[in-house]
């Protein structure tokens, strides 16, 4: 027995009854809008801010409702999520996982070691932020920084992806040279 046609209902718009239903919008934020509800962000975490970042994903803040949904190839990545301390010995590894990204590709520093170098910073071995080694789009302060704070993060980047210019992300170009700082006094200013 198959199932009935589901029955025809015709499409109500404001403009009353026979007006047909038109929405129009630019090509950069029809792209837009679908960019920004599927971000597929690389697992790479190398201290304790990994911990917050496998929570966020948890059933308490969920990533899945942003649309968020790790990978762990990035190639299939479109943002770089940098939760800890780099050392010198893995910053060629980050450098070649932002490498093998297709564009647009965005990244966030997670945490205090990946935005300054933490409390390692005077080590000989740490790098002092990993803007030394790829472009930063998203700061996340803290140390380690809540999974809620997370969550903020990934909508902040839905915002940035929803008012940038496609065809300039495409080429490589970023609207803005320095990174957005996510909470805090430097927000605020």
């Amino acid at each position: 027995m198959t199932d009935p046609a589901p029955p025809a209902v015709p499409l109500s718009c404001p403009g009353g009854e026979g007006t047909p239903l038109v929405a129009t919008t630019t090509v950069d934020q029809f792209l837009n809008w679908f960019r920004q509800g599927s971000i597929w962000y690389l697992l790479f975490a190398t201290a304790c801010c990994g911990i917050e970042l496998m929570q966020t994903g948890g059933p308490r803040t969920d990533l899945d409702r942003f649309g968020a949904v790790f990978r762990s190839s990035p190639r299939q990545s479109d943002l770089l999520i940098v939760a800890g301390t780099i050392t010198y010995k893995m910053a060629d590894r980050v450098r070649l996982l932002y490498a093998q990204m297709a564009e647009p590709k965005y990244v966030l520093a997670m945490g205090s070691c990946a935005n300054c170098g933490g409390l390692f910073q005077p080590s000989y071995s740490v790098v002092p932020g990993v803007d030394a080694i790829v472009p930063v789009d998203l700061y996340l302060p803290g140390c380690p920084p809540r999974p809620e704070a997370l969550n903020e993060a990934i909508l902040r980047l839905q915002d940035l992806i929803a008012s940038e210019r496609w065809a300039d992300r495409m080429k490589g170009r970023r609207r803005t040279p320095a990174g957005i700082v996510i909470g805090g006094a430097a927000a605020e200013a």
